[in-house]
């Protein structure tokens, strides 16, 4: 009979790799500052108060939305809903140039001929996805 060394039974087991691609939070403040400025409008006349629907939703935006990859799936997360497609359905990824200065977009391009687009990850973000893929996809790095 061997011993097994004690392990407490608080420990946690390890996770598995898991990253979240987001929209920088500090847009937050562009949403503070566009409601501090529609204070003089939305007092201006009856009904106008609703401007503050636009602050609200730009904040809702940025902290709803979301990737999040992990060894078995990539689940998109938008305004409204979410979706979640395991690493099977994927055939490759799409990169779309961009009109912003941010750089290129990212898509999945799934099996069945569909591409679902994948907010918040960029081109320099592939050598992170290509880690959590779990091996799925090649590091474009070549590390």
């Amino acid at each position: 009979m061997t011993a097994v060394p004690d392990q407490p039974a608080d420990t946690p087991e390890p996770r598995p790799p898991r990253a979240v691609f987001r929209i920088s939070p500090l847009g937050i403040f562009v949403a503070i500052a566009l409601a501090f400025f529609a204070v003089p409008f939305a007092f201006g006349a009856p009904w106008l108060w609703l401007i503050y629907l636009i602050p609200t939703g730009i904040a809702v935006w940025i902290l709803r939305v979301r990737t999040v990859v992990d060894q078995e799936s990539v689940t998109v997360r938008r305004f409204l809903g979410s979706r979640r497609v395991r690493w099977s359905e994927i055939s490759s990824l799409r990169l779309q140039p961009s009109t912003r200065s941010r750089g290129s977009r990212v898509s999945a391009v799934l099996s069945d001929g569909g591409e679902l687009p994948l907010p918040a990850v960029h081109v320099h973000d592939l050598p992170q996805l290509a880690a959590v893929s779990g091996g799925r996809l090649p590091d474009p790095a070549g590390e």
